[in-house]
């Protein structure tokens, strides 16, 4: 890099800085976070505060420690900022809800635990959080956190250990942080950001983990988000034009209430029942392989019907109520005996299927920052024991990642000041 552009970067930084931390009023804050950006987007093996330090050198180890772990810093105005500085340059198609493993040796970070990771591909050691991305096909960003509190860690709980508030002092955990399912911190994170004045997304995907809830999926309603979600093959559903019917009044008791008399049945022997040959054709996007000099689309076969999703909760939710009609996608590859995989939208039912397909396949985008996240900008990297720490952690590196993004997809335009 010549000295030239070395200028530029550090303009393009120092504006960024002064705009996405502004709310970091007290002396030498921002200061502070710029080192934390440079640390964290210059090369090296670990991310962790001493190891950046010394690969920064002028900055004091003890004083960044500090300023991660001890300062009472607000990291939501930060990520606030993020989200409204990142929103006009991502452009998103939607907004991605997924959650991520941080692997750990011991048990003194805060909410670690032994539970299931997507990362890990098992149940391991290891501390969660639910994350909420705006995403298009060019870039995402992170921009809202949840450190999932597992009930070991609930003192109300009773898989909770003896020493549990020792645990929990130690690391500053809130009183208020107790254990919550992830599909309701995601609608926490949701609702923080429904106050940030960023447009509503055209969709929000998650995986079945959030999408296979039926809760889950009545709360986005609520709030007027469309979604495409993926689900669990066992989601039980009834055809659309499944309606409800009353038997006849015998002239004693309560009058019979309308309901549903079809055994709903799963979404995977719903459309296999269809068959193979359901299945057409949809390319959503160009992919990165090339054949003959052009790039590849990404294609793949899938089925589309309109269904209601019929499980317990959803009766329940809506009772005395027509269930919603929505649709069901399945992706059937050629080369597969059954489909590999489900999703549910309530996207309109005029939409085409190329559209429908690129929102239920956006989490692709999240799925690949999440390694520069991890491997380049060191997500997983904080050693620290804090429950502010972490968030702080986190926060730093979704401004580095912004930052990054920034510089690639606008590398001649400097961040306003």
């Amino acid at each position: 890099m010549d000295v030239r552009e070395g200028d530029r970067l550090r303009a393009d930084l120092e504006g960024f800085v002064g705009e996405v931390f502004a709310s970091l009023t007290r002396r030498g804050w921002q200061d502070r976070s710029a080192a934390y950006l440079v640390g964290l987007m210059t090369d090296g093996r670990r991310k962790s505060v001493q190891p950046m330090a010394a690969r920064l050198g002028e900055v004091n180890e003890q004083s960044l420690q500090h300023f991660l772990a001890n300062t009472p810093w607000d990291p939501v105005p930060v990520r606030a900022a993020i989200a409204r500085r990142m929103y006009p340059v991502v452009q998103p198609a939607g907004w991605v809800v997924d959650d991520t493993g941080y692997p750990k040796s011991g048990t003194s970070s805060p909410c670690v635990a032994r539970q299931y990771s997507g990362t890990l591909g098992k149940t391991g050691n290891c501390q969660v959080s639910t994350t909420v991305h705006l995403a298009s096909d060019e870039a995402s960003c992170p921009v809202n956190w949840r450190l999932f509190v597992p009930e070991s860690w609930d003192p109300g709980s009773v898989k909770a250990p003896s020493d549990i508030a020792h645990r929990r002092a130690r690391c500053a955990l809130p009183e208020a942080e107790v254990h919550r399912e992830k599909w309701r911190l995601a609608l926490d994170a949701i609702d923080e950001i429904l106050d940030w004045d960023i447009p509503v997304p055209p969709v929000l995907v998650a995986d079945c983990g959030y999408g296979s809830n039926a809760y889950f999926r009545h709360g986005l309603t609520q709030r007027g988000i469309r979604y495409a979600v993926q689900v669990a093959e066992d989601l039980r559903v009834l055809p659309a034009g499944a309606v409800r019917t009353t038997v006849p009044y015998s002239g004693l008791g309560p009058r019979p209430l309308a309901v549903y008399r079809d055994e709903p049945v799963t979404v995977k022997a719903f459309i296999t029942a269809r068959g193979h040959r359901a299945a057409v054709r949809v390319a959503w996007r160009i992919g990165s392989k090339m054949r003959h000099g052009r790039h590849r689309p990404m294609a793949s076969r899938f089925v589309f019907t309109r269904v209601r999703p019929a499980g317990v909760a959803s009766r329940r939710l809506h009772k005395g109520q027509d269930l919603p009609e929505v649709w069901l996608i399945a992706e059937w590859p050629a080369s597969a005996k059954e489909p590999t995989r489900y999703w549910l939208s309530d996207l309109p039912a005029a939409m085409g299927r190329s559209k429908l397909i690129a929102a239920c396949k956006l989490r692709w985008r999240v799925e690949h920052d999440y390694r520069e996240l991890k491997t380049g900008l060191g997500l997983d990297h904080y050693e620290g024991r804090k429950w502010a720490g972490w968030h702080h952690h986190v926060t730093l590196v979704a401004a580095a990642h912004a930052f990054c993004t920034l510089q690639r997809l606008h590398p001649k335009v400097h961040a306003p000041a």
